[in-house]
């Protein structure tokens, strides 16, 4: 028995999120559909992220069996030529039987897309939260340093997560500005459910001077998911890469 895993880019604007869920489509529904076409056998991919409804993915990573001897090159061509266009696969590689996914990862590097300026733009609409109100970067960054390091987010987490500890370690988070957008990038060694659009929730609210600096150190202190304000959308949020 083959053990593979590929690397997968998506749009997921039109999805209900990676992982299969009954009557609604899913990119793990279109992978499934695809390689099981192709393989000519039912194919179950595990995930490296459940990606939320309309979050997008440059990285994320799957894995599945296959006794199935078509090459990894052929594979690739063949697969990406099935599955629909807001979904490619760009990498196949065989590995071990214990890789998994998720539990196998030592991190995952998300990026976040901010467009602000007064009006919206059809070009990067699907990809970035429109923000009209200027916003402060420096306070953001200031802001973003609290959150450095290992801590309990669980004033970050939303309900609904599996995990078994609320506690992550943030390596990076980084926040740049090309023109009118402004990009974060965070990487951590794991994330919990909808973590990263809390944060950049409560980053944005420094930005528009409605949090300060110390009210987010306070919102991670308190562990109280009510203490936070909203999440971001999910169409600014794309999985980056995932680390092994």
């Amino acid at each position: 028995m083959r053990h593979l895993a590929l690397t997968v880019q998506y749009d997921g604007t039109e999805y209900a999120g990676f992982q299969i869920q009954p009557q609604v489509w899913t990119v793990q529904a279109e992978l499934e559909t695809a390689l099981s076409e192709l393989l000519q056998h039912q194919v179950r991919v595990i995930g490296a992220g459940r990606t939320d409804a309309g979050v997008h993915a440059m990285g994320q990573v799957i894995a599945f069996q296959t006794d199935n001897p078509i090459p990894e090159a052929a594979l690739l061509k063949a697969l990406n030529d099935i599955l629909p266009p807001a979904v490619a696969v760009v990498i196949c590689t065989g590995v071990p039987a214990d890789f998994h996914p998720c539990y196998s990862a030592t991190g995952k590097l998300y990026s976040y897309r901010i467009l602000n300026r007064p009006l919206r733009s059809p070009f990067i609409n699907r990809y970035a939260w429109h923000v009209g109100q200027p916003i402060d970067v420096e306070a953001m960054r200031q802001a973003a340093e609290t959150l450095l390091g290992k801590h309990d987010f669980s004033a970050f987490a939303a309900a609904g997560g599996s995990a078994q500890t609320t506690v992550r370690e943030i390596f990076r988070l980084d926040i740049e500005t090309e023109g009118e957008l402004i990009e974060t990038r965070i990487g951590g060694d794991g994330f919990l459910y909808m973590m990263v659009r809390n944060i950049m929730g409560a980053l944005v609210e420094v930005g528009k001077g409605r949090l300060v600096v110390a009210d987010v150190a306070a919102i991670l202190e308190s562990r109280d998911r009510a203490e936070a304000p909203p999440p971001a959308p999910p169409h600014g949020l794309c999985l980056v890469k995932v680390e092994y």
